[in-house]
């Protein structure tokens, strides 16, 4: 990441939830429809693989509230 997109991740995190859930939607509709239909497939393929992962026992399930902490503190280091 550029530290122009650093600064830019910065500010953005210091934003309200619902300041930050439109400024995603913003950048998410920005890309062009080819690579919108990338990111489908490629997030419908990474779906698939985690819940075969999950079905044949091979990861360890995380509550939403551990995850998100988790992310949290990484955000902040």
């Amino acid at each position: 990441m550029t530290d122009a997109a650093r600064t830019i991740l910065d500010q953005a995190l210091s934003l309200t939830d619902d300041e930050r859930l439109r400024l995603a939607e913003a950048l998410f509709d920005s890309l062009p429809a080819d690579a919108q239909e990338q990111i489908d497939r490629a997030w419908r393929e990474e779906v698939q693989r985690r819940m075969n992962e999950v079905r044949r026992g091979e990861v360890e399930l995380e509550s939403w509230d551990e995850v998100r902490r988790a992310g949290r503190e990484a955000l902040t280091r």
